[in-house]
């Protein structure tokens, strides 16, 4: 498996678009919403962006993976790794750990923007726990992307993963606070796999671990899409 990974790295890392791409969006974005209109007195506005936005960040570049794998199905790269020793969770878990090099780069250059550009000020244990949760954190949703690719048509993988991704982002509270939605929304939204991925720096930010319930909600999600994207790449030997 580890000669899988180091592949699929190296598969990863030429895709050069995609890395600018990827990053360049979400600190744009952040840039944006955090200085439209002034910035007086928004200091802590700015740093909850900074996490919602890398977390937005990570959760498309992670489920972006499963488009990249559609890709592979459809010109036969599966059928060739079907011949491998490799079982369907080592190969799925082989793919979700090599698609976790593109999460980094983007939490990475968020963080960036909000400390150099926003003037976001943290300690250095927190910053440094900020990029490894979020990156650790992005893995449920580097499996949900692999189980779309697996089971849909690179089309449909854009299509699926690009409405997840807007659903996460709106009612997961990352482009703005929960408070804003409606009391419904907002119970809904504190238990979707973003918000409590976005609670992981949040907690970082105001200066204490995460709390436990975000903790099992996001394992819960993490078991699910697991699920799913195993559940997918059996599935995808009758399609290829």
């Amino acid at each position: 498996m580890y000669r899988y990974i180091v592949l699929e790295i190296r598969r990863t890392l030429r895709d050069g678009f995609f890395l600018i791409f990827g990053t360049g969006m979400p600190v744009m974005m952040y840039l944006i919403f955090t200085n439209i209109g002034g910035s007086d007195g928004a200091d802590g506005w700015k740093t909850m962006s900074m996490v919602g936005m890398a977390a937005y960040g990570a959760l498309g570049s992670a489920m972006s993976i499963g488009t990249g794998v559609a890709s592979d199905k459809s010109i036969g790269w599966l059928q060739q790794l079907r011949v491998t020793p490799l079982s369907p969770a080592q190969a799925v878990v082989g793919r979700a750990i090599s698609g976790s090099v593109t999460v980094l780069p983007t939490i990475l250059t968020v963080l960036l923007a909000g400390g150099l550009l926003n003037g976001v000020r943290l300690d250095a244990w927190q910053w440094a726990v900020l990029v490894l949760l979020l990156w650790l954190g992005a893995l449920p949703f580097t499996l949900l992307g692999l189980g779309n690719g697996y089971r849909l048509t690179p089309q449909g993988t854009g299509v699926a993963n690009m409405t997840c991704l807007m659903g996460f982002a709106v009612v997961g509270g990352l482009w703005f606070p929960l408070e804003l939605l409606p009391e419904w929304l907002r119970s809904v939204g504190r238990f979707t796999p973003a918000n409590r991925f976005a609670d992981l720096g949040w907690a970082t930010t105001d200066g204490h671990a995460p709390g436990a319930g975000t903790i099992a909600v996001l394992g819960a999600w993490l078991l699910l899409f697991g699920t799913y994207a195993v559940i997918s790449y059996r599935r995808s030997a009758r399609t290829v």
